[in-house]
């Protein structure tokens, strides 16, 4: 397996994660405002992927764990702590293909190609480090993460209606807030505040909505403001940098395959990082003076 995953590695074109560089807008060529080229020109910018190697890495709510199987064999991240919300039997009935992924996994671990790999069911992502299974034990609680990753947050079971799923999952912090935002989402608050004590100095944590309505409403950047975070930026999640992961349904596989593809559609990924360290100041700094015309400094394309 080490082999081949050398192999997939070679010649990629993934551009890791920098936050003191300038990576996502694409150099001009002082041309583009006069030759106006086809689309099919204009080179494709590499996705932008967050992590490397050396990173610490907790990976909350994943659901068949090929997100964690591809940060492994396509981006050599060595340790790497996994975990779902849901037990063992469960995670087996709704998605029979994680038994492959954990198993690749933990045979990888044992033959030394992985330096941590812990694959831990039934947490919380609001009780992340706290006592009882919930809170992920003591690989949790250790914490000195450098990455904590809670891709596509989802309370599960909800109808579609918008304003339902709004209602839902939004915590209800202030009385005379409720009639026109009805509070934060309590998922993502919790998480944040159980996450932010977890990482290490300069750790930052990573979140991928899909973009568009219910999510959009969500305003994530408040939420995570006022649970100690600034976020440093956020750019376009292309699932094609992580070949091999599927997007997992909260409720499970669609019978037959269906054809919902999660993993199709438009989704943003943002990087939070606490507001006490250096690093976030300084890149906002940078991104203050960079005038590149779009209304959110933070966003890339």
């Amino acid at each position: 397996m080490g082999k081949s995953r050398k192999q997939r590695h070679s010649g990629s074109t993934f551009r890791p994660y920098n936050k003191d560089s300038k990576l996502n807008k694409p150099q001009s060529n002082g041309k583009s405002k006069q030759s106006h080229p086809s689309s099919a020109n204009i080179p494709q910018v590499p996705p932008i992927i967050p992590f490397n190697p050396t990173h610490r890495i907790l990976l909350v709510g994943e659901g068949d764990f090929s997100f964690t199987r591809s940060l492994f064999t396509h981006h050599n991240c060595q340790s790497l702590i996994a975990t779902c919300y849901d037990s063992a039997a469960t995670l087996a009935e709704k998605y029979p293909q994680s038994a492959e992924y954990i198993r690749d996994l933990e045979d990888s671990a044992r033959q030394g190609e992985l330096t941590e790999l812990k694959i831990i069911h039934g947490v919380d992502a609001t009780k992340l480090g706290k006592g009882g299974s919930a809170g992920g034990g003591k690989p949790v609680r250790r914490g000195g993460f450098d990455r904590v990753v809670f891709n596509f947050p989802h309370v599960g079971g909800l109808t579609n209606d918008v304003n339902r799923q709004v209602r839902h999952n939004q915590a209800h912090e202030k009385q005379e807030h409720k009639s026109h935002f009805d509070g934060f989402l309590e998922l993502l608050v919790n998480f944040f505040k159980a996450a932010v004590p977890l990482l290490a100095p300069e750790g930052t944590i990573v979140v991928t909505i899909f973009e568009g309505e219910p999510y959009s409403l969500w305003n994530i950047r408040d939420l995570a403001r006022h649970t100690g975070l600034k976020i440093g930026r956020s750019f376009k999640f292309q699932a094609k940098a992580y070949p091999g992961y599927k997007h997992a349904r909260t409720l499970g596989n669609i019978e037959g395959g269906g054809g919902w593809k999660g993993e199709d559609r438009d989704a943003r990924t943002y990087l939070f990082e606490r507001k006490d360290d250096e690093g976030v100041q300084a890149q906002l700094t940078k991104q203050k003076k960079r005038d590149d015309g779009s209304s959110d400094s933070d966003e890339d394309d």
